[in-house]
């Protein structure tokens, strides 16, 4: 069973229900190492001081914010420590809101939140109590020196709490470039046809299972096959034409393709 990273409680109102915090993802990706190409020994990163040409002890280094090209603020430890927040060890409930009223850009990494023996009632209360209501809970915690924005909320009858960005870690779109319905003028037809498109690709529940990282599957496979000793010689790319494409005919086809992509599909269902 994996060990949990963080243990406390839910304060909520004059309700303390003690959980135990598991991670909720799992992230999965193809890290290679730095290697010198002629007889592949590990490149080692070093700690470099660029005025003198040295390398740097660890104890000779500070912390520093810049604040000018070549200009630092050094700031000491123990000047930081006096705003470290409190580990309070509990996730404080301060409001309770509607699931579609936060942008899922808010949204940063999602954890489990498992009772222990003491506090399942209290914890099947509190998530049955968000299921009902279909709300979520936010909140703030501390974990590892740093407070977090979270929402909590229930999945599947399981309390799970995910940390949120706060206002200014989001960008506003107002700071793109982006054209609006002033800007460029679309016709009833072209948006007749995205709508179609829309609706011929919709289904009735999100499968993830369905998808996977096939660029991530293939890369292990190369390594798999390297690592048995096989060549494998990379195909050549070949430049695909500059094609000038025709919105309207572009979304006709693409129409056409997704309904025959759906009869297919139930064809080979029955």
């Amino acid at each position: 069973m994996p060990r949990p990273i963080w243990n406390g409680s839910i304060s909520f109102g004059l309700v303390n229900v003690p959980v135990r915090m598991f991670t909720a993802q799992s992230p999965k990706d193809v890290r290679f190492n730095q290697l010198h190409a002629p007889d592949n020994s590990r490149i080692r990163q070093k700690r470099f001081c660029e005025a003198e040409g040295i390398e740097v002890p660890f104890d000779e280094i500070v912390k520093g914010y810049e604040i000018a090209p070549d200009q630092y603020v050094v700031i000491e430890p123990r000047e930081l420590e006096e705003f470290d927040p409190k580990a309070t060890h509990t996730i404080d409930i301060e409001e309770f809101v509607h699931l579609d009223q936060i942008d899922p850009i808010y949204f940063e990494k999602a954890y489990y939140l498992v009772p222990d023996e003491r506090s399942a009632k209290a914890y099947r209360l509190l998530a049955e109590a968000l299921a009902e209501s279909e709300k979520v809970a936010i909140a703030r915690f501390v974990m590892r020196t740093k407070q977090y924005l979270a929402a909590l909320r229930v999945v599947d009858g399981v309390l799970v709490v995910s940390t949120m960005l706060y206002a200014d870690e989001v960008i506003s779109p107002k700071e793109l470039d982006i054209p609006t319905a002033d800007d460029v003028e679309v016709s009833e037809r072209e948006l007749k046809m995205a709508a179609q498109l829309v609706d011929s690709l919709t289904v009735d529940d999100f499968e993830p299972e369905k998808f996977a990282d096939e660029y991530r599957e293939k890369v292990m496979e190369l390594i798999e096959r390297k690592a048995a000793g096989e060549v494998v010689v990379a195909p050549v790319a070949e430049a695909e034409p500059t094609k000038v494409v025709d919105l309207l005919a572009a979304l006709e086809a693409s129409v056409a393709a997704a309904k025959e992509a759906r009869k297919a599909a139930a064809s080979a269902e029955g």
